[in-house]
């Protein structure tokens, strides 16, 4: 594939070619640059934005492979039994979250049956600058008790409580368990009354996934 590329060929097509060179052997920037004929510097750029978009992730020896975005589909096949398992036994209102730039998207949502509830449908896209639990884990906050889940309390909209628990890819967090409810029925807190549970199904989830 050296020399290959002219200066007419577009970003895209660039970007494509990265990704089947690494989806077959993955490899540096370097690497990458002489497979396909283009300087360090273009390639570092795109990889750069790639990588930022979640399109490729880079391991310990700085090679690119395919990234976690390729596995969202798989994941909310995975995830869609354990939520609802997560939903009939708590009574409440459960999502799966991915971060998507500085936004994060609803790619599960399982509605309880309360009249009261609080829900998101699938497809609901968030500023991640809006707060919740989910946001946190997708930023990377983690649960400085070592209790593996993080929560909230109105930090996304009034009267709304929330707890949620990472799901890993590779070592990196691909994805947001979240339990969600009117405050009311949270007592004494999201975490102490749900958060063991969010953390087994996320766990559950990340097992499927590896």
């Amino acid at each position: 594939m050296k020399g290959s590329f002219t200066t007419g060929v577009g970003v895209l097509d660039r970007s494509v070619a990265i990704l089947d060179c690494v989806e077959s052997h993955p490899m540096g920037t370097s690497e990458l640059a002489r497979t396909l004929g283009l300087t360090v510097s273009t390639t570092h750029r795109l990889v750069s934005a790639l990588t930022a978009h979640g399109l490729l992730r880079r391991d310990a020896d700085g090679r690119f492979h395919p990234g976690p975005r390729f596995a969202t589909s798989t994941l909310a096949t995975i995830a869609r039994p354990v939520l609802e398992e997560l939903r009939d036994s708590s009574g409440e209102c459960v999502q799966l979250w991915v971060r998507r730039a500085d936004h994060r998207l609803c790619v599960v949502g399982v509605e309880c049956g309360e009249e009261l509830r609080a829900s998101q449908p699938e497809g609901s896209l968030l500023p991640l600058s809006h707060g919740g639990s989910a946001a946190r884990v997708l930023l990377g906050e983690g649960d400085p008790a070592g209790h593996g889940w993080v929560e909230s309390l109105q930090g996304r909209a009034p009267g709304v409580g929330s707890v949620s628990a990472p799901v890993h890819l590779h070592g990196d967090v691909v994805a947001a368990v979240c339990l969600s409810a009117p405050i009311q029925r949270l007592d004494p807190s999201p975490g102490a009354r749900y958060g063991e549970r969010v953390v087994a199904a996320a766990t559950r989830i990340e097992s499927a996934l590896t």
